[in-house]
């Protein structure tokens, strides 16, 4: 870049774009990439698959239990029998068999409504599964906006350290110029070297650190980590948040706080199951059974078999130790306690959200002073530049306009950046984030 048209580019550098060498990643795809392709997320949506899986009525009790069965033995002996008489009987070699097989039903009929209990305790769990699948989601679109910003971040940084060491190469060909010239001093161009080094390596560091975030990016979108990553968007920022609103929206949508009040009701379910446990359990069973033997030296050479069964049968449960109570009592202390985690999650989640609105309120403020700031930095650097290229300023004073324009640059950036992750963690507690 040449030094005249340093001046032009600090005009634009903060909207400027970069190269299109490479495809440039618009905030919509990445979040679309990451939820297509984020570990937690498929981790999340398998235990939520299998909630829903365990919600049927087999699972909780409803269906009766059919099985089969199938036997066969047999056997291979030498026998010696003796009758009444004293007579003896010898055979060698007696095959004795016996086959069984058949089907046996058992159905819980009534245990106390305890399987009703337990289905809605299914379904819960379900609910359950999809909420924290959602908060994983919110917490995956949060990390992908605030990495994808903090990449434009360190992006304009790198671009506005690039245009600084332009400002400090141009001082040193000016000191060597001189030198060479012998209007100048060796002092000078020893001044102007260390500066041009000390820019060098900032502007390495701030390569580095965008290389760096651009990893974090992708490792979030789950894809190759060396992917290029160039990014050609405005940091945009929510300034109308109405504070009631998003209190309304954080009681009726915030993940934590719809978990909590899940938990609670799943406590009542277990606790219907513990007095289910007071009734009897009737239960009816059936089956059909074919059996054969045959045993040539019995009574009966040859049997054979085959029939269905019936039967109806209760249990109560009249004394266990008192067990049945203290179970009870302790279920009623889990209601009670997730009760307690409910108000807590829920004072929890306020003070998130105003500390969050404070928060995104003074950063509001901080951007519009360093807005101002970067500009009378901008104008401060302009005119020492032109005077340093007349020769009516020592070195010195360029050094010092270049250090207050980088420093404006980066806290403006700086601010930019903090009042977007506000705006996100506004939405992200109150459970409106989205890809907007």
């Amino acid at each position: 870049m040449k030094p005249f048209n340093f001046v032009l580019c600090l005009l634009v550098l903060l909207y400027l774009k970069p190269a299109q060498a490479q495809t440039k990643l618009s905030l919509q795809e990445a979040i679309s990439i990451a939820l297509q392709n984020n570990y937690d997320i498929k981790l999340i949506n398998n235990n939520l698959q299998i909630a829903k899986n365990n919600v049927n009525p087999g699972n909780a009790g409803f269906l009766p239990g059919l099985q089969g069965s199938f036997g066969t033995t047999g056997s291979k002996q030498n026998t010696v029998q003796t009758s009444s008489t004293g007579v003896e009987k010898v055979a060698d070699g007696v095959r004795n068999t016996s086959t069984n097989y058949g089907v046996a039903l058992d159905w819980t009929i009534f245990d106390g409504f305890k399987m009703f209990a337990t289905y809605d305790k299914l379904k819960e769990l379900q609910k359950q599964g999809e909420v924290n699948a959602k908060a994983t989601i919110l917490t995956t679109i949060a990390n992908v906006i605030s990495t994808y910003y903090n990449v434009v971040r360190q992006q304009r940084l790198v671009a506005a350290t690039d245009s600084t060491l332009d400002i400090s190469r141009f001082r040193l060909k000016i000191a060597n110029n001189k030198l060479q010239l012998g209007k100048g001093s060796k002092l000078d161009v020893l001044a102007a070297t260390v500066d041009y080094n000390a820019d060098t390596s900032t502007y390495l560091q701030q390569k580095n650190q965008l290389q760096n975030v651009i990893v974090t990016l992708n490792q979030i979108m789950a894809r190759d980590l060396n992917t290029p990553v160039i990014v050609h968007e405005d940091i945009d920022i929510h300034k109308t948040f109405n504070f009631s609103e998003l209190q309304e929206q954080t009681l009726q949508l915030n993940p934590d706080l719809q978990n909590a009040m899940i938990s609670k009701k799943i406590a009542e379910l277990s606790l219907k199951e513990v007095k289910g446990q007071r009734y009897p359990v009737v239960g009816v069973n059936s089956g059909y059974e074919f059996s054969r033997s045959a045993n040539p030296t019995g009574f009966n050479q040859k049997f054979r078999g085959q029939g269905i069964t019936y039967g109806l049968t209760a249990s109560m449960n009249i004394f266990n130790g008192f067990l049945q109570r203290q179970n009870e009592r302790n279920a009623k202390v889990q209601v009670a306690s997730s009760q307690l985690s409910i108000e807590k999650t829920k004072q929890d989640v306020q003070a998130q959200l105003l500390t969050a609105f404070q928060n995104h309120q003074a950063n509001l403020d901080l951007l519009k002073v360093e807005t101002n700031n970067v500009e009378i930095a901008r104008q401060n650097l302009d005119i020492t530049l032109d005077k340093y290229r007349l020769g009516s300023i020592a070195p010195l004073e360029l050094r010092e306009a270049q250090r207050n324009s980088i420093q404006a640059i980066t806290r403006f950036l700086d601010a930019q950046y903090q009042a977007k992750l506000t705006e996100i963690s506004l939405k992200e507690i109150s459970g409106t984030l989205n890809l907007q």
